[in-house]
């Protein structure tokens, strides 16, 4: 039987591990530089910077989903899905799906627009997106910039 719930500051070492798989599973963990006690701060403070759902199977720990609000200039306010993330022995039990729907629940309740991103060699996922609707904007790039980068960039004289 499938649950879904708000995640708790419990949960953190539970997140942690979860998205320590998805960078594994994306092929990035090189990149996953965040610490435990990062999550516990930043979603589990006075001023939460994200919100988190946990998916159990039965009582097992099975997925979860991470989202925030942001801001678009062309459509107002949005969910950004940061994360959603089914561990493969749980696959194919509509979990994710699952999750995807509260998360749009949520959206809705926010009176937000949704938006995320998907790699492009995730096939399965790509196709299911597309079926619910989702819309592609193929011709966008995603841009990130690390500390390093953001310090020399923050240190130029215009």
């Amino acid at each position: 039987m499938l649950l879904i719930r708000p995640a708790n500051v419990q949960d953190a070492p539970l997140i942690y591990r979860m998205l320590r798989e998805l960078a594994d599973f994306e092929r990035e963990s090189h990149l996953c530089v965040i610490a435990e006690a990062d999550l516990v701060r930043d979603g589990f403070g006075d001023k939460p910077k994200f919100t988190a759902l946990i998916a159990e199977w039965d009582g097992a720990p099975a997925g979860y989903a991470v989202f925030f609000d942001c801001y678009s200039t062309w459509v107002g306010p949005e969910l950004y899905l940061e994360d959603l993330y089914v561990r493969p022995e749980f696959r194919r039990k509509g979990i994710g799906m699952s999750l995807l729907s509260q998360v749009a629940r949520v959206a809705l309740q926010r009176g937000r627009s949704m938006r995320w991103e998907v790699l492009d060699w995730n096939r399965g996922a790509i196709a299911l997106y597309k079926s619910l609707g989702a819309e592609f904007r193929d011709q966008w790039k995603s841009v990130a910039m690390g500390e390093d980068a953001i310090r020399r960039l923050a240190e130029r004289n215009s």
